[in-house]
This record gives C-alpha cells, sequence and structure tokens, in this order.
C-alpha cells in the first residue's frame, strides 16, 4: 500500500508538474503546447478514472465499517470529511475564480484600447520619420541653390560646408547621367559610392527633388542592436538663366536617423505584429488554458479526497489512543498511558505523552517546592527593599510606576505607593523630574547600542510642593538600568547635606582668599593718602586744599569700609565649631534685643516669646550672632519698604512645637519680600538684595544653623494674594529628651522695643 501510494503520488506530482511547464510555455510556444495536449490530456483522463474507482471503493468501505460499529468509524469519517473539505472546497474556489480571471484576462489582452493604443504608435513614428524627411527635404533644396553658380572643380568645398550646415554624414553631387562630380563625408572615402537610381533622378528631375528613408525594413533579433537608418534627400541643382545645353546636377544628403527612434519604431511594429497574430488565435489559447486548468482541478480534488482518506484512518487510531490518555491526565492521574509500538511520527506521539505524563508529575512536585523557594525568596527581597535608604523605582518603557520602596517616598518626599499603576509625571511636583528621567533612559538607548553601556548616572535638583526655598531643594543622584521585559531600575540617593557642605566649604575657600588678596594693600593706601596729605598741608592754595582733604577723607573711608568687608569674609571663612550646651532661647532673644532699645525707633520690634520653651543645643555666641543678622537684614527690609517713615514693625516670636521636642524661632518684616531667583539661593554667600550688603549675612545664618543641626525656612508672607514681607524660621531640637507640655496657640508673653 505505501509502495502504491507513493507511486500514484509521484505520477500526480509528475504530470501536474509538465502540465504546468506546458501552460506557462503556451504563451510563447503555442506550437509545443499543441503537440503534446491530446496525450496529456488521455493521461489525465485515465488517471482521473482510476482514481475516481479507488475513491469509490474507499467510500464503500467506510460506510460498511460504521454499519458495523466498529470504534473510531465516527472519527475516521469525520477527519476524511475535513481533509476533503480541505482540498475540494479550496480548489473549487480557486477553480472558479481563475477560470473567470483567465477568460476574462485573455479578453483583455486583445481589447480596442490596446490595439488602438498600438495603431497610434505606428502613425506617431510614421509621422516622426516623415517629419524628418520633410525637415531634410527642405533644408537640402535650400543648400542647392548655393550650388548653382558653383563650378566642379570647387563643389567639394561647398559641399563641406553643406554637409555641416544640415548635419548630415554625407554630401554627394551627381551629374544627370549618374557621374559624381564631388563629395563630403563618408562617401569621400569610398571608392564607388552607392548612386541614386535612374527612378530616383527622373523623379528629382520632375518634381525638384525627391527624400525617402533606408534601414527600416531590416528586422533584428531581440536585444541585438538595432540597424542604422537614414534618411536620404536628391535635388536637382537649378543652373541659373537658361542654360538648357548644360547637363543638370543632383545634390544628394544623406542624414542618420537617432538610434532611440529607429528601435522605437522597430519595437512598435513588432508588437503590433505580435498582436496581430495572437489575436487570431486567442480562441484556441483560451482553450488551452481552461481546459488544463480543469484537468488540474480534477486531479487535485481526486487525489485530495484520496489522502484524506487514507490519512484519516492512520490519524484514527493514534488519536483515539491520546483522547483516552487525555481525559485520564485531566482527571489527575498522571500514570503513564498506553502506547503504541509502530514507527511513524503518532506512534512516537503516543510514547511521547506517556513519557510527558511521567514527567509532569516529576514537575509538579518540582513546581511545588520551587513556588515555595519563589515566596521566600520574594519575601526577602521585599524586605531588603523596604530597608534600603535609596530610593527605587521600577517603571515601564511609558514612565508608568510598577513598583517602588519606603526609600523613595522619603528621598523625593512624595506619596509614591499611592500611584503605583500611574505615570510618575501624575505624581505632584514631580513631572519636571518624570520628564527628565525619561530623557535620560531615551538617551541611554542611544549610548547602549553605540558603546554598549549598562546603565546611566545623573544628578538631579528637586523642589518639593510648597517649598521654593534654596533650603528646600533635594540634590539626589539617580541611575538607571534597563530590566528583562522593557522595564526599567531607577535607583537613587538624596545627596543634599553633602551638596550643601561642599557648597559652604567652597565659599568658605573663597571667603579665605578674598579676605588675604583684599586685606595686604589697604593699609598702604590708606598710609599713603595721610601722607600725601600731610606733606602738602600749608603747599597749596585753600581751594585746593579743601578738595584735598576731601578726596583723602574719602579714600581714608572707602578703606575702612573695604576692612570691615574683608573682617566680614574673614569671619565667614573662620567660623569656629558650636560648642552646643542647653541654651535659654528666650533668655538669649531678650539679650539681643536689649542692644536696639537705645537706637532711634525707626521700626518698632515687637516680640512673641513662648514661656515654655525649654533649653535647647546650641552656642550662646553663635545664636546672639544669628538673631543680631536676621534682626538687622528685617530692620533694613522693611524701612525700606516703609521708605524710612517708621510705620513698619518686626516681629521676633519663640514657639515650642505641637510634637514639643523642638522650638522654633521665627522673625518676619514687613519688607518687599524677596524676588523667586533670590528666594531660591539666598542662603548662598554673595547673593543680596542690598544696594551696601555683601551677601553673608544669611550665609553666615545658614552655616551656624548647619552646626545646630536646626532646620530653616525662608518664605514669603502673603496675604490676601499680595506679599507683605518676609519669614525665617529656625527649628531647634532640645537639649534633653523631657516631657513638654503641647503648644498652645496664641499664648505668648508679648513685649514691644522700639
Amino acid at each position: 500500500m505505501r509502495w502504491a501510494l507513493g507511486v500514484g503520488a509521484a505520477a500526480i506530482t509528475a504530470i501536474g508538474l509538465v502540465m504546468m511547464f506546458l501552460l506557462a510555455q503556451a504563451t510563447n510556444n503555442r506550437a509545443l503546447y499543441e503537440r503534446n495536449y491530446a496525450l496529456l490530456f488521455g493521461i489525465n483522463v485515465v488517471v482521473a478514472i482510476f482514481l475516481l474507482l479507488v475513491l469509490v471503493w474507499v467510500a464503500f468501505r467506510l460506510i460498511q465499517r460504521l454499519r458495523l460499529g466498529k470504534f473510531g468509524s465516527r472519527l475516521l469519517i469525520k477527519l476524511a470529511a475535513i481533509f476533503a473539505l480541505v482540498g475540494v472546497v479550496p480548489g473549487a474556489l480557486i477553480y472558479v475564480v481563475s477560470y473567470n480571471f483567465m477568460s476574462r484576462s485573455i479578453e483583455s489582452w486583445f481589447d480596442v484600447k490596446v490595439e488602438g493604443a498600438l495603431d497610434a504608435g505606428l502613425n506617431l513614428g510614421r509621422a516622426t520619420l516623415d517629419s524628418l524627411t520633410e525637415d531634410l527635404s527642405s533644408k537640402a533644396r535650400a543648400a542647392s541653390a548655393q550650388l548653382a553658380e558653383v563650378p566642379d572643380t570647387s563643389a567639394g568645398l561647398a559641399l563641406e560646408r553643406i554637409r555641416d550646415q544640415l548635419g548630415a554624414s554625407d554630401a554627394v553631387l551627381w551629374t544627370g547621367s549618374g557621374q559624381l562630380v564631388a563629395s563630403a563625408g563618408t562617401s569621400r572615402f569610398q571608392l564607388n559610392p552607392e548612386r541614386p537610381t535612374p527612378l530616383q533622378f527622373r523623379q528629382a528631375r520632375t518634381e525638384r527633388g525627391v527624400a525617402h528613408i533606408e534601414g527600416l525594413d531590416e528586422a533584428s533579433p531581440p536585444g541585438a542592436t538595432p540597424p542604422v537608418a537614414t534618411v536620404h534627400a536628391l535635388m536637382i541643382v537649378q543652373r541659373p538663366g537658361f542654360e538648357f545645353s548644360t547637363d543638370a546636377r543632383f545634390l544628394q544628403v544623406t542624414r542618420p536617423i537617432p538610434p532611440a527612434l529607429v528601435a522605437n519604431a522597430l519595437a512598435v511594429q513588432e508588437a503590433n505584429r505580435e498582436y496581430q497574430e495572437r489575436a487570431l488565435a486567442r480562441g484556441g489559447l483560451r482553450r488551452m488554458y481552461i481546459g488544463t486548468l480543469t484537468l488540474c482541478l480534477f486531479l487535485a480534488v481526486f487525489g485530495a479526497v484520496l489522502l484524506a482518506v487514507l490519512f484519516g484512518n492512520q490519524l484514527a487510531r493514534p488519536l483515539l489512543v491520546l483522547a483516552d490518555g487525555v481525559r485520564q491526565v485531566a482527571g489527575g492521574d498522571l500514570r503513564p498511558t498506553t502506547v503504541l509500538q509502530t514507527r511513524d511520527e503518532l506512534g512516537g506521539l503516543t510514547r511521547s505523552f506517556a513519557v510527558m505524563t511521567q514527567q509532569l508529575a516529576d514537575a509538579r512536585g518540582v513546581v511545588e517546592k520551587t513556588m515555595g523557594e519563589l515566596e521566600a525568596a520574594r519575601g526577602n527581597l521585599q524586605t531588603i527593599l523596604d530597608n534600603l535608604t535609596s530610593g527605587v523605582i521600577v517603571l515601564d518603557a511609558a514612565g508608568t510606576v510598577l513598583q517602588t520602596n519606603p526609600g523613595a517616598t522619603r528621598v523625593l518626599r512624595a506619596p509614591l505607593a499611592a500611584f503605583e499603576g500611574q505615570r510618575l509625571a501624575a505624581v505632584p511636583s514631580l513631572a519636571d523630574f518624570a520628564q527628565d528621567v525619561q530623557q535620560q533612559f531615551d538617551d541611554f538607548q542611544v549610548e547602549h547600542l553605540q558603546h554598549g553601556l549598562d546603565h546611566w548616572q545623573h544628578a538631579f535638583e528637586l523642589h518639593p510642593p510648597g517649598g521654593g526655598m534654596q533650603q528646600d531643594t533635594i540634590n539626589i543622584v539617580a541611575r538607571g538600568a534597563e530590566l528583562p521585559g522593557s522595564a526599567r531600575l531607577l535607583v537613587f540617593d538624596d545627596i543634599s547635606e553633602i551638596v550643601s557642605a561642599q557648597r559652604a566649604q567652597a565659599w568658605g575657600e573663597v571667603a579665605r582668599r578674598l579676605a588675604h588678596e583684599i586685606k595686604n594693600p589697604l593699609t598702604p593706601i590708606q598710609l599713603s593718602a595721610e601722607r600725601l596729605q600731610m606733606k602738602l598741608k600749608g603747599k597749596v592754595e585753600p581751594p585746593e586744599l579743601a578738595i584735598l582733604n576731601k578726596s583723602v577723607k574719602t579714600i581714608v573711608d572707602q578703606v575702612d569700609a573695604m576692612k570691615r568687608l574683608v573682617n566680614e569674609f574673614r569671619d565667614y571663612a573662620r567660623l569656629p565649631a558650636a560648642e552646643l550646651k542647653p541654651v535659654d532661647l528666650n533668655a538669649v532673644v531678650v539679650d539681643v534685643l536689649s542692644l536696639y532699645e537705645t537706637e532711634a525707633p525707626t521700626v518698632t520690634v515687637h516680640t512673641e516669646l513662648d514661656p515654655r520653651c525649654p533649653a535647647i543645643r546650641g552656642d550662646a555666641q553663635q545664636l546672639r550672632q544669628v538673631i543680631h543678622n536676621l534682626l538687622q537684614n528685617a530692620q533694613d527690609a522693611t524701612e525700606t519698604a516703609q521708605g524710612g517713615k517708621g510705620s513698619g514693625e518686626v516681629i521676633v516670636r519663640t514657639r515650642l512645637d505641637d510634637t514639643g521636642k523642638r522650638v522654633r524661632l521665627t522673625l518676619q518684616d514687613s519688607g518687599h519680600g524677596f524676588a523667586e531667583n533670590i528666594l531660591k539661593r539666598a542662603f548662598e554667600p554673595y547673593v543680596t538684595t542690598k544696594a551696601k550688603g555683601t551677601g553673608l549675612g544669611l550665609a553666615v545664618v545658614k552655616k551656624i544653623a548647619d552646626e545646630h543641626g536646626a532646620r530653616i525656612e525662608l518664605s514669603n508672607r502673603i496675604v490676601e494674594g499680595a506679599v507683605v514681607g518676609a519669614q525665617v524660621s529656625l527649628s531647634f531640637a532640645l537639649a534633653a529628651e523631657q516631657p513638654a507640655t503641647p503648644a498652645i496657640p496664641d499664648e505668648h508673653s508679648p513685649t514691644t522695643v522700639a
């Protein structure tokens, strides 16, 4: 049976391939197809009848098995029907579509439009060639007039000139009897040039000229170089006067036709000839195509149905075994199932299924053990993430937050856990940070492809909501990398304290160098000015002496101002380390305010000191400097805003916070507040809004606050949308852990100092 199936399938395949080859060659080699068509048709009919008989016999056997009730008969019939439908339905559909397409396509080959296009092409070629002929005729006729009075001895030079004027390849002057007078061009090198026929001489004498085309009647094989075609014009040369006894002369001009024009003209002519030949044979061509298509359909349908039955029988038994095994596995029984000892793939499939059930049983135990280990590892990983001081965020390619740890919430000061499943840009105050991170990952993709980098690292500066002050800026350094599955890992640390310390150290070094470089020349300048005043005193007139004294006083005053500035630089650079001891903050405030009691009351200082404030950890001397700097800044700002009218006030307030663990010192002024750009950098050295300020006051305050571990805040006071002043707050830790009474608002001991 296997040999019979193999030989039958090979025969059908060979016949089909031969018919496909002949069908492909039918258009260009119709004679070959017609010679073998009858033989192929007879062979196909015999094979089709044989397949039909076999198909009837197999169908009878299937019906007989079904009536006997043999197990698997229905499955076998179903498989055979499925395979038959798979082969027959697409084949029939393709046949119908191909039949209509072929019938209409053959007719479309010989459409009126195609024939009209070919005729139009022929007419266009003829018109173009006629135009070339007429052009050469008219130019040759005009050129012949130039030879009327030229004697035969000097005709060669005139012919050269005419050939150049007409762009011709050859120009020859003949007598009426066909004798060569002179020539120019290629004919000059020929011993016996081709002369016009007597008929052409007579036509030229009768019609005063004649022109024709040569070379287009020679057909060249496909792909060969087209022949050389030329236009010949023969014009009579008129004699001046009435010299009837003189023999007439004729001018022959030859001009080559462009090769592209010749090739196109021959191609259109050849296409028109082939079109006319195939138009006459289109009926037979259609019959051959449709006949071949029909025979192929019969072979394909009968072969498909027969193979469907045979393959269905081979598939039925192993599939039944597999079906029983699947029911067994579905019920949870993973014992090995029955196997077939055949050598084909389906027998191997039953054996593989039995091995698979055994492997499933083994894998079930391994999976249960692995799941327990995986849960333990996941718990350990989550514990590590929760206890990391660094922030960790896992994002997808679109910037959506997949996972975070508490360190990320602590560093970024944003509730990231509540935004898992949302875009990082949706987190309040992190839109810019999310955009920068996305840009870093996009740039990393390019760098990874070009240089093979496995991560990126970048520093960011964030501003929490409600902040805006330089001291609330969060400086972080982030590191990003790609995770499997297009996920992205972002790890970052808060380096604000490091940045602040580096900035303070840098400014301190700048201040030290400035103090050193500026202070040295100040004393010689002052002494030189005073010495100049002393030497010139009594030696100049009173007007010049007054100018001299005024100039010297200006130099001395400015040198003193420079010395004070240098001293402030020195103090900032050499600020000693704080000696933290228990200090009564209220007493320090009262002690500092006593220095302002004797000053003119241009600005009123109002105090609100909380008597419940316990002692704090601090350096009393440095705290006095802090209060003095802040109070002086507040008075200057208030005085500037009020224009010296003395209607503003400064409020100094101490208060124990609600937790009872920190004491807050607050100073409020009634000035113009700070601009946004100054507010963010107010604690940097040499940043000031005063015309004569050095910008070191708040920098010293920030440095002392850092030494005390105090939190400092700077903001504008806004009432009903308008800025009414500025406020500086410092929060100090208590000297020792001790119970404290919660702060009660509005309970304080107000005093007023002018």
